[in-house]
């Protein structure tokens, strides 16, 4: 075969490579450059190649880590605001993922995590196998020796049992969503039993918050007694039997030879119950409820809110001083209380031996190697401590929460984000209290007005002015800090908790007051501080002077005029609804973000009721443009199909297109609103926890949007405490 041949067939080749290639790339370098919505579903116009790239998800500053409901390994998973933790002596622990309604199983050697029944975000009380059952705000977990196990269902009101090699669960005492206290066998009652333990003679034990009282169950019929404390009396006297009172026990340990050990969490107080008399006696804390942090002996010690116990193979007790956020001992023979971790009244999230810090730790067990096993709740992490040492580490899930600036910033619960002039970035961090500057070329973070920590309504320059802010809890995640900038070196901010809207100087730092009253709720229109808000989340600019708020609380849309503090009401009766008519007789439900398109119109995240709505403010014309008021849901397809799940953030981007942060969904959507399309670009409707990558990745919780000259979409994850891009 001669070599021109051979050239001839390459150069054929390579024609044809060329042409099969072709549909998938742009065929004019420049084409997606000069028209970004060429690039399809998926893709996004690279600025450096100038072609249609498959779109990423990528961390722009904070460092990741947050509640979530993701099974994947050590810091890859993700738990919400776990509670009850047991050891199997295998190396396994089991979890009462709380919040996300599931047990969980951690394998202590590779951080491995596990559903093992339960389905995340789905509360009930079915019994079934695995995922089919249903829980209810499941709190404290007991292990026996057959792989059983045990769990206080404390919304529920009952105890269930899991087989943990099948996933099977049943319900083996109390009837689910009845509260009482009666003793019994099919109609025995709980009122939130919040801990279980064993003692290895087919006996299990709980700690019956809401009755003040401590119950047996006889495993083998079902009879459920009552032996120490009486039902609906709280108190913290001694006694035998009923005579002994407790206020809201949580944490309950049996120690094998006949006595049960209580974190009697209101009374501030450890508690030793002999099972065979009923007997109760105080071993560590103040009786009459001092709680405060102090090692000691017997009645010396303090603690504070105390709410988890466990026994070691030497008979030591340890406990969960929950609002101290330390880890202590007790020597039940004596009463001598020491710290072995953490530092009282120093929450945080630090590994480490003195450096330890942790945040409203609870559940907590020993295994039989020296190791004790913390479910840092408020962390949403679970920790191991080896008691030889007193080293901390973390074995599974990640947080990272602070106020630091510079190149390793961390922020704390970030949730409102926009762009000023020059495309740097602007977030509003809700719970320190302080608006940040992300700078774009460099993603140099820094403090531009507030401090870290200290919230207020002082007015001033940089660090002096005061905000109030801090995220709030909703079904979804948590309100957005509204933040909109005019493009005339303003930012203004939504002061959600002082009821205010906020105007920074960029340049300066220097924080005013332009409407409403610190701290004074109300719906009235005015001037200045003579007009009243409701927690206000949501402000867009219109580059004519004006700013629009969502009033979220008050259910209405808000006009300002910039100049003279002017407060007007263009839409919303004030009354929570749905309806779509126009001005004062429209209905909203909470609306929580607000974007404008330039041209005159407004769209709004109407979050309870699960739509996105458009308002014309010339005419006050309200309409809903996606989604069905009263129906959550994550349906993609046209906008009458579409479906959302507590929508907070909205934005607009270079081509006219919508885009949501459907909170409630964990995604990020597309509304196309020349076609009508919703889409999703990010995340997975149900999967809470920060993956990244390329599309759709996933995402926990996304509270704000926007839309940089650039077209990279930003956005706040304030449970993961970062800031992400779409790119």
């Amino acid at each position: 075969m001669s070599r021109s041949f051979l050239l001839c067939l390459t150069l054929l080749l390579i024609a044809a490579c060329d042409s099969i290639w072709t549909p998938f790339q742009e065929t004019n370098p420049t084409s997606c450059v000069a028209n970004p919505g060429s690039c399809g579903l998926g893709q996004f116009c690279s600025a450096e190649t100038h072609i249609c790239e498959p779109a990423k998800l990528d961390l722009l500053a904070g460092e990741i880590g947050g509640a979530g409901n993701v099974d994947e390994i050590g810091a890859d998973a993700r738990f919400d605001t776990p509670y009850g933790v047991v050891a199997d002596g295998a190396g396994n622990l089991f979890v009462a993922d709380t919040n996300n309604h599931t047990i969980r199983k951690v394998v202590v050697s590779t951080g491995a995590v596990t559903t093992i029944a339960g389905s995340a975000g789905s509360l009930g009380s079915a019994n079934g196998m695995g995922t089919a059952a249903r829980f209810s705000s499941p709190s404290g977990v007991a292990l026996d020796g057959a792989g059983n196990l045990f769990v206080a269902d404390r919304g529920n009101h009952t105890i269930r049992k899991v087989v943990v090699n099948t996933g099977a669960v049943t319900t083996i005492a109390g009837s689910a969503l009845s509260q009482g206290s009666t003793d019994g066998t099919t109609a025995a009652l709980f009122r939130f039993p919040n801990s279980v333990a064993l003692d290895g003679a087919g006996n299990l034990f709980v700690a019956d918050t809401g009755n003040h009282t401590i119950r047996k169950i006889v495993l083998s019929t079902g009879a459920v007694t009552t032996i120490a404390g009486l039902a609906m009396s709280s108190g913290n006297g001694d006694g035998t039997a009923t005579a002994a009172r407790f206020y809201s026990p949580y944490g309950i340990a049996t120690d094998g030879v006949g006595n049960l050990f209580v974190a009697d969490t209101e009374n501030c107080m450890i508690r030793r119950v002999v099972v065979s008399t009923g007997a109760v006696t105080t071993i560590a804390g103040l009786a009459g409820g001092d709680c405060s942090s102090a090692d000691g002996m017997g009645t010396a010690a303090r603690f504070n809110r105390p709410s988890g116990v466990a026994v070691d193979g030497a008979g030591n007790l340890f406990v969960s001083d929950t609002n101290n956020y330390t880890i202590r001992k007790v020597v039940p023979s004596t009463g001598t209380v020491s710290t072995i971790a953490g530092l009282p009244r120093m929450y945080g999230n630090a590994d480490g031996t003195t450096t330890a810090r942790f945040l409203h730790p609870r559940g907590i067990t020993a295994d039989s190697t020296g190791n004790l096993f913390v479910a840092d709740t408020d962390n949403h992490i679970i920790r191991k401590i080896v008691l030889s040492t007193s080293e901390v580490t973390t074995i599974a899930c990640s947080v990272m929460y602070g106020s630091a600036d510079g190149a390793a910033a961390r922020f704390w619960s970030p949730s409102g984000v926009a762009s000023d002039e020059a495309g740097n970035l602007l977030v509003g961090d809700s719970s320190n209290y302080t608006i940040r500057k992300v700078v774009r070329s460099t993603g140099l973070v820094s403090t531009i007005a507030g401090s870290a920590g200290s919230y207020g309504s002082a007015e001033g320059v940089g660090t002096a002015a005061q905000f109030n802010f801090r995220a709030s809890e909703f079904p979804a995640g948590v309100f957005p800090t509204g933040i909109a900038a005019d493009g005339a070196g303003n930012l203004f901010v939504a002061d959600t908790n002082n009821h205010t809207i906020r105007k920074v100087v960029l340049s300066t730092g220097e924080v005013s007051t332009l409407a409403g009253a610190v701290g004074q709720i109300g719906r009235t229109n005015g001037v200045g501080s003579a007009a009243l808000f409701s927690f206000p989340t949501g402000v867009a600019a219109d580059g004519a002077g004006n700013l629009f708020v969502a009033d979220r609380s008050n259910h209405l849309i808000r006009k300002i005029v910039v100049s003279t503090g002017s407060v007007t009401t263009i839409a919303g009766s004030g009354m929570s609804g749905s309806a779509d008519v126009a001005g004062t007789g429209a209905q909203f439900s909470f609306p929580t973000g607000i974007a404008g398109d330039g041209a005159g119109n407004l769209f709004i995240a109407d979050t309870y009721n699960h739509t996105i709505r458009k308002v014309v403010p010339s005419t006050g014309i309200v309409a809903t443009i996606a989604g069905m008021a009263g129906t959550a849901g994550s349906t993609d397809g046209s906008v009458a199909d579409a479906r959302f799940r507590f929508p907070t953030g909205v934005a607009i981007d270079g081509s006219g297109n919508l885009i949501v942060a459907d909170t409630g969904n964990y995604t990020i959507r597309k509304i196309e609103l020349a076609s009508g399309v919703v889409t999703t670009l990010a995340g997975v409707a149900g999967q809470a926890g920060v993956k990244l990558g390329t599309l759709p990745a996933r995402l926990s919780a996304p509270t704000g949007v926007a839309v940089l000259p650039t077209g990279k979409i930003i956005i706040s994850v304030a449970r993961e405490n970062a800031i992400l891009s779409i790119y």
